[in-house]
């Protein structure tokens, strides 16, 4: 994928809500078939329908959520909070990428695709094809994404005293601490096996041909869904939707942000292999255009010689010639962990610690019978950009399962009190919001026992 994005939905329910909104209103809908479909609240200029939560009701029957007799009213009451930060979104211009969106709305319809096991069995449950099931969620990505900077806009510079931390620890119940799961702590040394000039040409030739196809009349975008390696774009016809020249990474975007409508690229090499684009449209600052990717391939031999590469180094750390850290500085070619001693960090939770299940599968096969301070012997995996990479790691440390505490769990604990201050912070942010926006909500849920009260007593109830 071209486009560094990791777009992160802290509201559980916006998951879960996306593959149920696509269902439409069929919920909002009486046993003799009269749709009574309403507004239920607008806040602002946002609405929230009264099919919004009988559709939520239904998914979370599906996955067997407890519900109480207020289930419509906290439905709502979530409902009403989503759509206040995407009005004060607007006011505020706090916008999410059409990048972001389509990146997030591929990830989410491949999981559910795999999910009920097919594309065609998606189409068939919901009675349309997945080009139309897919722009359905694009608009629910948006609006949740949306929502979703607004908060991080509100608490971005939210940070915790070391004392604010033991304090949230003094405040957790004692017979409430969780356990906490295996840990590892792991150094990495890495090395790109080399790409051979031979196959750099055939992928060369190969783009050219592409090329030489769509000149005499065939369809870039069909040639993108039979043939390029980037399976999210690959699926829409190689269509990457607009985004800006600082979306892309910086070889693909010089070359693209100076093509005319239809005109096709050289062929562009970047960090995830090489490209043809077609420009689809430019407006202003923003493009919409079409790429073709392949990858070259690594052969046997050049990932022998890295391999062998990789023995040599291990041997000269196990002999104590080098450390793991200096060779790191020396041989390494990730440049995300070389200069802090290939200490690898996880994605998940920005620390260094990993459970077993978010580890690369092949990682967690090498460490699996290593001591502390031990070295694994190298293998082969991939890297994010889908790279072959071979690599060695040390395990640098190793917890037991326990119980939380704040000398072994000071960094999670820690997050635990931001994101504790956070809560506070937005919920500070909410009153005095909902004060100062146009909120109407229907008489039949103005009894409701909302979390936050301040809903129900605005001056435009």
């Amino acid at each position: 994928m071209l486009i560094d994005i990791r777009p992160t939905i802290k509201k559980a329910v916006c998951l879960q809500a996306s593959l149920m909104l696509l269902a439409g209103s069929s919920a909002a809908q009486e046993e003799g078939g009269m749709v009574i479909d309403k507004i239920v609240a607008i806040v602002g200029r946002q609405v929230v329908m009264y099919s919004d939560i009988q559709n939520q009701k239904l998914q979370m029957r599906a996955q067997s959520y407890m519900m109480d007799d207020n289930i419509d009213c906290q439905i709502l009451e979530q409902g009403m909070y989503q759509k206040l930060l995407v009005n004060q979104a607007i006011v505020d211009t706090v916008e999410v990428s059409e990048a972001q969106v389509n990146a997030e709305t591929d990830r989410r319809l491949n999981y559910y695709v795999s999910q009920i096991g097919g594309e065609d069995k998606l189409e068939e449950y919901y009675k349309k094809p997945i080009a139309d099931i897919r722009e359905d969620l694009l608009d629910i990505v948006k609006e949740q994404l949306t929502a979703q900077n607004m908060e991080d806009e509100v608490t971005r510079n939210v940070t915790v005293t070391p004392q604010e931390v033991r304090d949230c620890f003094k405040a957790l119940p004692k017979d409430s601490l969780p356990t906490i799961k295996t840990e590892f702590e792991i150094e990495q040394l890495s090395v790109f096996p080399k790409i051979e000039e031979t196959e750099i040409l055939r992928i060369k030739d190969r783009l050219r041909e592409f090329k030489e196809r769509v000149a005499k009349g065939e369809s870039f975008a069909t040639l993108a869904v039979l043939y390029s390696e980037d399976p999210e774009s690959a699926m829409r016809g190689g269509e990457l939707g607009f985004m800006t020249r600082n979306e892309l990474v910086p070889e693909f975007s010089a070359v693209a942000f100076n093509l005319v409508p239809n005109e096709v690229s050289k062929v562009v090499k970047t960090e995830y292999g090489y490209h043809i684009i077609q420009l689809i449209e430019k407006r202003g600052e923003r493009m919409n255009c079409r790429h073709i990717l392949l990858k070259p391939k690594v052969s046997a031999n050049e990932k022998k010689n890295a391999m062998m590469r990789l023995d040599t180094i291990r041997q000269k750390i196990i002999n104590k010639d080098v450390t793991f850290k200096d060779a790191c500085w020396m041989f390494s070619e990730d440049e995300d962990t070389r200069l802090n001693g290939g200490v690898m960090l996880n994605p998940y939770t920005g620390t260094s610690l990993f459970e077993a299940e978010q580890l690369d599968p092949k990682v967690a096969n090498a460490i699996r019978n290593l001591e502390v301070g031990d070295i694994s012997k190298p293998f082969e995996t991939e890297d994010e950009q889908g790279r072959t990479v071979c690599k060695i790691v040390l395990l640098r440390s190793k917890t037991k399962p326990h119980k939380a505490n704040l000398s072994q769990d000071y960094q999670r604990i820690q997050n635990l009190a931001i994101e504790k201050k956070k809560g506070d912070i937005l919920e500070e942010w909410l009153a005095k919001t909902i004060e100062s926006t146009y909120i109407k909500i229907d008489d039949e849920f103005k009894k409701c026992k909302f979390h936050n009260k301040e809903w129900l007593k605005t001056d435009w109830q």
